[in-house]
């Protein structure tokens, strides 16, 4: 038997946060050498950052990243580590993985399939390497090998799959495979979304499997650089077992997952088929050669285990924008939260969040390590719990016009109060009849309901965004938008009103999903969090704008529609691309409880609103990205701002 032990590294990096992620990547490979491990991957772009943007076309951010890399070099004694970093070479950028053996760089594996849907850019920066092509990287009067590689240490052959590379059709482990590759590393910047780490899986087991190798999988954790979130979840398999997992949505900066495998069992699904070696140095493989006693070292199993169970979607949803905003907050260097409470879900759940936020932090890094992590904050120091945190950290203002109702400030005072905030309540009603009254002399006459509804829905939105901005720049705090993913899909916002803030964390979650979970929360609990009874007051309501006046009975649902059905055109019409009339047969097969003629008038108003509002959803805060189907047309869903409105189309229903 000829058994490794093989490493890969959870790592929450910052874009260009040179001196932090190289002191990150640093203690990674100290912990993998107080584990001795022998093999040890690290993240895709590790030493810069993945979300660096158009940064990595700078020759500044290429030498500095080569600085960094040649500090980490001297500190792999005795082990093989990989380590990401973009590198120039004579005619591009590419994103590579060097491979560090016992303190000595051996050669540069860059990625051959590169990323470029939805929120990912990578060919305006990058350029993808040909298969089966290796060259040489002159630098600094030295040479190494680089290109689609193989390595071979004391006898183990190591490949690479980056990212991309593993879920494309013509995967680079089947060529590996064919040369004998016994382990293949996969350094990844995966992003969340729900359900995705389910297919992670599969691809780490089905390519340990097919290809007859062990297979390590590396990943980031975190909010890296504002909108992607990370959820580590590293993976080692072999032969087609899961012999390691690691923890996702994790809050510790570092995490590193173990997994010792058997060689000459993994060789057996390879029978007759031959390595390809890199031809290194005399020099080189002695160096390598060394590294003998630690790679036959251990020769049990790791503690860590797969989880046999899929986590829910709102598991998933708790745990990646509690992870989201802790990150976004120390990041940014901001003194906590500020949300407008309006009484309603939106508000309420964007709260509770935050709240989430706190007692899963410091379930994970205690007392101290929260505190530690939050320097940014004025007066960490006091918070001794949760309770004591949310103090300090959030703000909930309740703004009230002369159309605001009892129902809903008790609910805003009692959810604030719930989860630990301070509460506010200002009345704005005055101020908005100042504008009404400014306005009116202008124009000489009265403004009424039946003739100026927008207008005077509008400007009560608009009269709280000033009073709630200054609270967030007196405590220097953000300031939480709260508008959903139904709402941004027909526009059902004021601009520089209920949308404004510097972070939309729920732009991406549709309401019925928010209603659902808020209702699991006010009872049960959820993913760890205590349960919100005073959510009672918001899950009884009807959602509402409360901008008319009462006898006007406003609701969300009665300006737009059912949220499940607007929900459910939004999927077809942007996700799956279907036309009004194929949405209408689908719609009249499943919704016999609707006439046709309503869902008509439906389709034609989510339509038009959809394509009048393009511009409302390109200036929104920006937001977290959660689902890899979204309306961010930053990261995801492209739309003209101008644009025919689909009128043809609606007229042929």
């Amino acid at each position: 038997m000829k058994r490794i032990r093989l490493g890969a590294a959870i790592l929450n990096q910052t874009p260009l946060d040179w001196e932090g992620n190289t002191s990150r990547i640093m203690q990674a490979i100290d912990d993998a050498r107080q584990r001795e491990v022998s093999v040890l991957c690290l993240p895709e772009l590790c030493i810069t950052g993945y979300g660096c943007e158009d940064m990595f076309l700078s020759p500044a951010v290429w030498q500095t990243a080569w600085d960094m890399l040649l500090k980490i070099v001297p500190n792999t004694p005795d082990m093989v580590v990989s380590v990401g970093l973009p590198l120039y070479l004579t005619n591009g950028v590419y994103n590579v993985a060097c491979v560090i053996a016992d303190r000595q760089i051996v050669g540069f594996v860059p990625k051959q399939h590169l990323a470029g849907d939805g929120l990912h850019y990578e060919p305006r920066w990058f350029r993808a390497w040909p298969a089966e092509t290796i060259s040489d990287y002159h630098r600094d009067g030295n040479s190494w090998p680089i290109g689609d590689l193989i390595f071979e240490c004391d006898d183990v052959r190591l490949g690479f799959e980056i990212c991309e590379d593993a879920w494309v059709a013509g995967r680079p482990g089947n060529r590996m495979a064919e040369c004998g590759v016994d382990v293949i590393l996969n350094p990844s910047a995966s992003h969340f979304a729900f359900g995705k780490h389910e297919t992670r899986k599969r691809f780490v087991l089905e390519g340990s499997r097919s290809f007859g190798v062990s297979y390590v999988y590396a990943n980031l954790v975190g909010n890296e650089a504002g909108r992607a979130i990370y959820d580590g979840g590293a993976l080692i398999a072999s032969s087609g077992d899961l012999l390691a997992a690691g923890p996702r949505f994790g809050f510790h900066d570092v995490h590193l997952t173990v997994a010792d495998v058997d060689v000459e069992l993994t060789r057996t699904r390879r029978a007759g088929i031959h390595s390809m070696p890199v031809d290194v140095s005399d020099d080189v493989h002695d160096r390598i050669a060394r590294i003998a006693g630690s790679l036959s070292a251990a020769m049990t199993r790791c503690s860590e285990t797969a989880d046999a169970s899929a986590e829910s979607e709102t598991d998933e949803f708790i745990q990646a924008m509690s992870l989201a905003l802790f990150d976004y907050m120390r990041k940014s260097r901001s003194n906590g939260f500020v949300i407008s409470m309006s009484g309603g879900a939106d508000s309420s759940a964007t709260a509770c969040l935050v709240r989430c936020m706190v007692e899963r932090a410091i379930a994970a890094l205690g007392a101290d390590g929260f505190r530690e992590k939050l320097s940014c904050v004025k007066n960490i120091d006091q918070a001794s719990d949760a309770d004591s945190a949310m103090k300090l950290l959030l703000s909930g203002v309740y703004q009230a016009t002369r159309n605001s109702s009892e129902t809903t400030r008790a609910a805003a005072e009692a959810v604030t109060a719930a989860v630990g905030g301070g509460f506010y309540h200002l009345d704005v009603d005055g101020i908005v009849a100042q504008y009404t009254a400014i306005v009116e002399n202008a124009i000489g006459r009265n403004l009424e309901w039946e003739s100026d509804d927008i207008a005077l829905q509008n400007i009560q939105a608009r009269t709280r965004a000033p009073s709630v901005w200054m609270f967030a720049n007196l405590k220097n705090a953000l300031l939480l938008s709260t508008s959903n993913r139904s709402e941004a899909a027909v526009g059902y916002a004021t601009m520089d009103g209920d949308t404004s803030g510097g972070l939309s964390p729920i732009a991406g979650i549709d309401k019925a999903f928010l209603r659902e979970w808020l209702t699991l929360l006010e009872t049960d609990g959820s993913a760890g969090c205590a349960p919100v009874g005073a959510l009672a007051l918001v899950n009884q309501q009807q959602p509402t704008a409360e901008l008319r006046p009462s006898e006007f009975e406003q609701t969300d649902e009665g300006d737009l529609m059912p949220y499940p059905l607007l929900d459910e055109i939004e999927g077809l019409a942007i996700r799956d691309k279907l036309s009004p009339q194929e949405i209408l047969a689908r719609l009249t097969e499943s919704h016999d409880e609707y006439s046709t003629d309503q869902l008509i008038e439906w389709l034609k108003r989510f339509f038009r609103l959809w394509s009048r509002n393009q511009w409302k959803r390109e200036r929104y805060a920006p937001s977290f990205h959660v689902d890899d189907k979204n309306l961010d047309p930053r990261t995801w869903c492209r739309f003209p701002i101008l644009s025919g409105g689909f009128e043809y189309e609606l007229g042929q229903l």
